[in-house]
């Protein structure tokens, strides 16, 4: 009889100058099954010199870093390593902290006070096409993105959008509120792998690579 196969365990690069922080974290990843924590740096330098050899599956990247500030590093990495998924993981809930880091590369944003499931399913869901945000987060890239639109004028959704069918929509409208795919399955009742397929016909048809991306066709910017 053969053996069931392993799920591969979700590997984790940490870059946090917190000491104590990084200990917990690390601690956190390699303590839950399916994840491990497969190196922890305590600045961007070093972060640099090793992850894009290492190839980790997902890297949780602090801003408030000596010398460099982790967004700085994200557009740094992301030449390098373009394929390699960055979770931001922070106190900054500020706007220019938060654009700073989408713009530079960032997949998603969290909180450092997000409670630790919720950090393990969005590292989860990042590494399944995802793009996690706190609550909090998305409502300010949502508002923020509302107000330059009165400034300017009058938004108008993305073309790409009105090809999208009611249930596309409706969980585009989730996505742009910064629920997770769960939260999103629960909502409109249906299952977490229907709410992935969902996500990537409706990336698909609005030619888009993220949620940031999908939000601001999805709010005509």
């Amino acid at each position: 009889m053969k053996k069931p196969k392993v799920a591969k365990a979700i590997t984790v690069s940490l870059v946090e100058d917190d000491p104590g922080v990084r200990a917990n974290l690390a601690s956190l990843i390699d303590g839950t099954p399916g994840f491990k924590c497969q190196a922890a740096y305590p600045d961007g330098p070093s972060a640099l010199k090793d992850i894009p050899g290492n190839r980790p599956d997902v890297v949780l990247m602090d801003i408030n870093l000596p010398g460099m500030l982790g967004t700085e590093c994200v557009r740094r990495l992301k030449t390098i390593a373009p394929d390699v998924p960055v979770l931001m993981l922070t106190v900054y809930d500020d706007s220019e902290q938060i654009f700073k880091s989408l713009m530079a590369g960032a997949t998603g944003y969290l909180l450092k006070r997000t409670p630790k499931d919720k950090l393990l399913e969005a590292i989860r869901e990042i590494t399944s096409g995802g793009a996690p945000m706190s609550r909090q987060i998305a409502r300010r890239v949502v508002q923020y993105f509302q107000d330059v639109s009165q400034i300017a004028a009058t938004p108008q959704r993305a073309p790409e959008v009105e090809t999208l069918t009611e249930r596309e929509q409706q969980v585009l409208a989730l996505l742009a509120k910064g629920h997770a795919y769960k939260e999103i399955a629960d909502l409109l009742n249906i299952g977490f792998e229907t709410v992935r397929t969902y996500v990537r016909t409706i990336y698909d048809k609005l030619h888009v690579h993220s949620r940031t991306e999908a939000t601001l066709k999805y709010l005509g910017r």
